[in-house]
Formats: structure tokens, sequence, C-alpha cells
């Protein structure tokens, strides 16, 4: 049986190697390194927590580190043998990366603990509930926390390291829209597919089945392809129950935020300012990344808007937070916007995506769905996302005035 000294060690020796491999700098911040507060990252795994982590503390001082996905470690009983193992490995670092911290039972109080010994700590995690839960719980105003997703289209241009032209950034964009961000595939140039497939069985058995003791995997298993392969679409549970072999609304819901929780996919609300109404109105799902889109999602790749309107939905999360993005549609009249801003007590931009504005019946509706949103809303920007064209127009119809933007989307993505 390995001992906790044999697999620190070995984790150190992995720790040295991923810092030696070639790294794509990322636009997120551990800020407060040389604090007392505990600095969480979470995220999807394989988004590149850990390595941000490594990077960060390496450039901040000595640093010890400990992966809790490791049996070893993760089961021990005795979390003094630990530390005491890391500040004799490490030669008393300054600071401790905790890998994975969900894991470990009772990890807070653990945490809790080292911190009030005057530990400089970054805890890494990647199930969204079990942390924020414990967090607002237990380390309440000790914590600052970073979300890091998978790479962004900014920090995936940065790997070609230098000055693209208009035409490079655009075949760059149209791979970006298939293959998605992860940056473990961009790096080592792996096949994606391969690498994202791999990855959705150990998020859907090791985060998922496993930490909830499922025994009925498949359910749970074609109930993420089926949300992966609808993503940008609304759904009910009723709709659900009826179209999946899981015929329990109450399963349904629990395996909906099972995968929630695993950064699979993420949902957005109906906008309206009751928010009785938000609750009672069906959600539309995204996947967390296009290549689990392109990989696991049925004809995903002839359907091109659904890969546009994910991609904008997950730089919105990134650039928002999930509580400020939201879509909206007509109480009567079957119009829609993709996705709305809301921030304190003002709508501040209404989104259309929209693959072909060449199509003049396309370009209509979507124009009117913003005409008659920013009405209601009282928004007056408005912007509609599109593959390539650039341009604007002031629009009225029915008495209803409004300045469109258009923008190609590779260009709205490499916005700050």
């Amino acid at each position: 049986m390995t001992s906790i000294r044999d697999a620190l060690m070995l984790q150190k020796r992995e720790a040295e190697s991923k810092l030696e491999e070639g790294y794509i700098e990322r636009e997120a911040i551990v800020k407060g390194l040389h604090s007392n507060m505990i600095k969480v990252i979470t995220g999807p795994r394989r988004a590149g927590k850990s390595t941000l982590a490594l990077h960060s503390a390496k450039n901040a001082g000595s640093f010890g580190y400990v992966n809790f996905d490791d049996e070893t470690l993760a089961f021990t009983e005795d979390y003094n043998q630990i530390i005491d193992n890391v500040d004799e490995i490490y030669k008393n670092p300054s600071i401790i990366i905790l890998d994975e911290i969900q894991n470990l039972g009772k990890w807070e109080l653990f945490v809790n603990r080292l911190q009030r010994g005057n530990r400089n700590l970054i805890v890494t995690g990647s199930n969204a509930h079990l942390l924020s839960r414990e967090l607002s719980t237990h380390l309440t105003g000790r914590h600052l926390e970073t979300v890091v997703l998978p790479l962004s289209f900014r920090e995936y241009a940065t790997k070609e390291r230098k000055e693209l032209t208009e035409s490079e950034k655009k075949v760059l964009m149209q791979r970006y829209l298939e293959d998605g961000g992860y940056p473990e595939p961009l790096s080592k140039n792996l096949n994606y597919n391969e690498y994202i497939s791999t990855l959705f069985e150990s998020i859907i058995y090791k985060d998922i089945v496993k930490r909830h003791s499922i025994r009925q995997y498949k359910g749970i298993e074609n109930l993420a392809m089926f949300m992966i392969s609808n993503s940008a679409r609304s759904f009910s549970l009723n709709t659900l129950s009826k179209i999946t072999s899981l015929k329990s609304i109450h399963t349904i819901e629990k395996y909906l935020k099972y995968l929630e929780e695993a950064f699979l996919i993420f949902s957005i609300r109906r906008f309206s300012f009751k928010l009785k109404e938000q609750m009672a109105s069906e959600k539309k799902i995204y996947c967390m990344d296009n290549g689990l889109i392109s990989a696991k999602g049925f004809r995903a790749r002839e359907e091109k808007w659904r890969l546009l309107e994910n991609c904008a939905a997950v730089e919105l999360m990134r650039r928002f937070s999930l509580k400020n993005v939201y879509y909206w549609k007509s109480a009567q009249q079957d119009y829609e916007v993709d996705f709305v801003i809301h921030r304190g007590h003002t709508v501040e931009q209404l989104i259309q995506i929209c693959l072909d504005v060449e199509d003049l019946k396309t370009r209509e509706r979507e124009v009117r769905g913003l005409l008659h949103a920013s009405k209601e809303l009282r928004c007056k920007e408005l912007l509609i996302v599109t593959e390539d064209y650039e341009g604007g127009e002031e629009k009225e119809w029915f008495g209803m005035r409004g300045k469109i933007k258009y923008a190609p989307m590779w260009k709205w993505l490499l916005q700050k």
C-alpha cells in the first residue's frame, strides 16, 4: 500500500514536470497570494485550475502541493500526517496548494484549522455545489474565490504567440467553435475528440456516479448526452420525463443538479422583473465547453448556430457570472432574445446570436425580438453577434425604434 509520503513525493515530481510544460497564460488572477485569506479556485475538471495554482504559487514563493484526487490521501483519517509530510518534503513551504479538495471528507474543517494556524492556502475544487455551500457556511469572510473555465478565445489565440491577421483570426475562430477551449489538448497537440470523450466519462463516473452512489448509471449518462445535444434550447422537467428513459421528475431534477455541480452543463432563466415568474419559467441549457458538444452531441457539427450560441453563453458567464445572464421571451407573441444582461436594477444589454444575417427573414426575426424586448425592458443597447458580419443600422417596426449593432463572433470574443 502506498504511504502518504510516497504519494506526496510522486505528486511533487508531477508538479515539477507540469511547471516545465508549455503554459498558456490565463486571464484569471489568484488574488491575495501573500495574505492569509484562503484562495479558492473552482471550475470544471481539466480546465486548468491546478496549473494556475502552481504557476501562481511558484511566482509568489516556495510552495507544497497535495492532490486529493488520490485514494491514499483522500481516505486518510490522520490529516496531520499530510501536513507533517508536506513540511518535511517541501521544507516548510510558504504556500500550500490543496488540489481537488472536495474528495477529502470534512475538508472545510481541515482547511479552517490550517487557516487559523496562519497557513497560506490555495484550494481548488471541481464541484460547484459542494464548494459554494461549504464556503458560505464555514469560510465566510476568510476566502477569495477565482473561477477558472476552459480557455477563452483570447487565451486560445495567444497559443499562436504572434500577431494574427484578420483572416487568421477567423480561421482560428472556426477551430475554437468546434474544438472548444480545454487547455491540455491544445498545448500537447492531442486529438480533441478522444481527449474530451475520455474527460466526459471521467466527469460522469468519477464526479457524479461514484460520488453520489448512482446504480443505474446509464440513466444519467443518457440525460447528459441529451442535454449536450440540445444545448441552447429550453426545457422543462415534464418534457425530459417524456423523451428520456427517466420517468421520475424528482430523479431528473436531482440528476440535472449533479450535472451542473460537476460543471458539465449550466442553465439560464427566462428574464422577468417578477422573481416568481422567473422561477416558474423553463430554463435554457448550455454546455460548459463547445468541445463537449462536438465530441458527444448528436449532429452538433451540422447545427453551427448551436455552437455559436453556446460559445457566446460561456463567454457571458465568464464576463458577468450566471446570476446576471438571462434569456427573454415575450408573453403573448413568439419573440425571443437569446441573452439579457441584468445587473442591479438595470437591463444593460440585449444580445442576439445570428449565424446568417444575410437571410432577410432570419435577420428581421432577430431584429424584431430585440425591438420588442428593448421596449418592454427599457434597454437601448442592442447587439447581434454574427458569424462574420459587422455594422450598424437604425430599425423601426410598428412604432418601436432602436439602433442595432452587429459584431462578428471572433471580434466580440477578443474584446476584454
